[in-house]
């Protein structure tokens, strides 16, 4: 790997294992960010710290989390120290040795505490880039209502602590193995996406809307 140009932005985000993969590239952060779909989401509770899977989405330097205005773990989140983590495997590496076996990942690493996004404003836009974070169909649905804006509480993260680590290529295997007699190599990781199945109360004549067409390649899109 090349020798990092950029430093990482505190020593709590700064990789020690394995720091050879570290990237603190803002932009790879935020390429591999835009490639992932869901974010695990670490915070401590009254109750204890509690790690849960969320959909995001992301505008410059921050990213935007969501859910139910009764969601504990967010509330419990609103100007508090979070973890947030985002990982792709890209393939399953495989080595003579399977002490040696690994996969091949992006993965990123956000730390820093969590604003609670009150502004009404924002709040809609940042609604708007976490549904178009995977596909751009906020436009094509109908528009939430205020009231369904309010049940639904979102935070915003700042990506100034943030750094990530990039694992890819063969397997490494000792010395005294690569004459061996066992296979290695990897496996590539790929995430497909079925045709779209509409709904069963779907009412007759209604087309699949462009932006989803094209994201799962229907037949004759764009």
């Amino acid at each position: 790997m090349d020798e990092q140009t950029h430093q990482p932005a505190s020593d709590r985000v700064t990789l020690r294992r394995r720091n050879q993969r570290a990237e603190y590239d803002p932009a790879v952060v935020r390429a591999i960010l835009d490639a992932g779909v869901v974010a695990h989401v670490g915070v401590q509770t009254d109750e204890g710290p509690i790690v849960l899977p969320m959909a995001y989405g992301r505008t410059d330097d921050t990213i935007y989390l969501h859910g139910s205005a009764a969601n504990s773990m967010l509330r419990a989140a609103r100007r508090t120290e979070i973890c947030v983590t985002v990982t792709l495997v890209d393939g399953l590496v495989f080595a003579r040795s399977a002490f040696h076996n690994s996969m091949n990942y992006r993965s990123v690493v956000i730390r820093g505490e969590a604003r609670p996004v009150d502004d009404l404003e924002e709040h809609g836009d940042a609604l708007r880039i976490i549904t178009d974070h995977v596909v751009a169909n906020w436009d094509d649905s109908r528009t939430p209502t205020t009231a369904e804006i309010r049940q639904t509480m979102v935070v915003a993260l700042p990506l100034t602590e943030s750094s990530a680590k990039v694992r890819s290529g063969d397997p490494v295997d000792e010395l005294h193995d690569l004459d061996g007699p066992h296979w290695a190599g990897t496996v590539t990781v790929r995430r497909a996406f079925g045709p779209p199945v509409a709904a069963a109360n779907l009412v007759a004549g209604i087309g699949v809307p462009a932006e989803i067409a094209r994201v799962f390649g229907e037949p004759g899109s764009p």
